[in-house]
């Protein structure tokens, strides 16, 4: 895959380097990290096109509205015209409403005023916008993230969402607190789909914007099969970090009856509607909104972990490993550095790793997911 950005943009930390030769890469850096044998990756299903979540910043150049990724290793922004890993609709949907705002911009002599570094503290309006499209292209729903829900918004959006490109739901969120995370606590729906629906597995996921679901549906899709193999035949599995219910459901439907704890109340919704969706038995999942510290309790044959890249607080660890101690745990980490630092304490609560297994979320960059199953004894 090339990409005319590679070497400025930082979203590609491998750029150029052979598909084949970032897997061995992978596999020897986690090998050495955890100090286990580790297994070639599982791949992903594809190196380009993968990223159903596209997302791009704002910003200016001092003369006009810019639309890209940061820069390696810094905050400036780099111009983007094309990105090879994301979805092409979402692309195109990015692409079509960087275009209306931009011309809106200087239509008003003020593009500047609209993304002055509105990230990290500037005054611009413009933050980010937030694509999510499902694998096949069949649905995509769209996010312009800004500072405040100005007049200004109204004319090119109206005239973006009359054009070839409009996606099937679109949203504004309000943002107004500096820093990285990409949106805040405000969202309004304007026209269209709240939730587009994905498919992983053979159970529906309605996933809305602000939601977390993974970003490569495909190796996803690996990622339930791992779960699902080394879990087993429990009867009764807690699923921390459940999100809108990827593990859950797929657990449920499999025979297992599930508790889904969650803090996003979003996901939570999203989960619930899910389960709706897919015509479970009643009783089968229960989702729980709330901190997974404060909801460890109970009896559970296994547990399954999927926490944020931060991994899990000390409380999480020891209410699992040393507290419930169920037969069987798989921990799901996207952060193999974090990981190696949780591995002792697992072990030393009296448990042992059963099977390591690397799925490849990301191509061209260092990120591994990483499955870990270990059994009690």
């Amino acid at each position: 895959m090339h990409c005319r950005h590679f070497g400025v943009c930082g979203g590609c930390t491998l750029p150029g380097v052979p598909y084949a030769e970032q897997l061995a890469k992978k596999r020897q850096d986690l090998s050495t990290l955890l100090r286990l044998d580790v297994p070639p990756l599982i791949p992903s299903p594809s190196d380009s096109g993968f990223r159903c979540k596209v997302a791009f910043v704002f910003g200016s150049d001092g003369k006009r509205l810019v639309m890209g990724h940061y820069a390696i290793g810094s905050q400036r922004i780099v111009p983007i015209e094309e990105c090879p890993v994301h979805h092409g609709r979402g692309n195109r949907i990015a692409f079509a409403l960087r275009d209306h705002l931009s011309r809106s911009a200087e239509a008003r002599n003020r593009p500047s005023a609209f993304a002055r570094s509105a990230s990290f503290g500037g005054s611009g309006l413009l933050r980010h916008v937030i694509i999510r499209t499902t694998e096949d292209g069949r649905e995509a729903s769209a996010m312009l993230v800004v500072r405040r829900n100005e007049k200004a918004l109204r004319a090119p959006v109206k005239k973006f969402l009359a054009s070839p490109e409009k996606p099937d739901g679109f949203f504004i969120n309000i943002h107004d607190t500096p820093g990285p995370f990409m949106t805040g606590d405000e969202t309004i729906k304007i026209e269209g789909l709240s939730h587009v629906k994905e498919v992983v597995g053979g159970l529906s996921y309605l996933v809305s914007p602000t939601a977390f679901f993974q970003t490569n549906v495909g190796a996803a899709a690996e990622l339930v099969k791992l779960v699902l193999e080394e879990i087993g035949p429990a009867k009764t599995v807690l699923d921390l970090y459940c999100g809108s219910g990827l593990f859950s459901l797929a657990l449920a439907k499999a025979g297992a009856r599930v508790t889904g704890v969650e803090e996003n109340r979003q996901a939570i919704k999203d989960a619930e509607a899910n389960l709706r969706l897919n015509r479970l038995p009643q009783g089968q999942v229960r989702f729980i909104a709330g901190k997974a510290e404060d909801s460890i309790r109970g009896a559970f044959d296994a547990v399954v972990l999927d926490p944020p890249r931060q991994g899990c607080p000390p409380r999480v660890l020891s209410g699992v490993f040393e507290e419930l101690r169920p037969s069987r745990a798989v921990y799901v980490s996207c952060n193999p550095d974090v990981l190696a630092t949780e591995l002792p304490v697992i072990l030393k609560a009296g448990y042992r790793v059963r099977r390591v297994q690397a799925v490849d979320m990301f191509p061209h960059t260092n990120h591994i997911e990483t499955v870990m199953a270990f059994e009690r004894g």
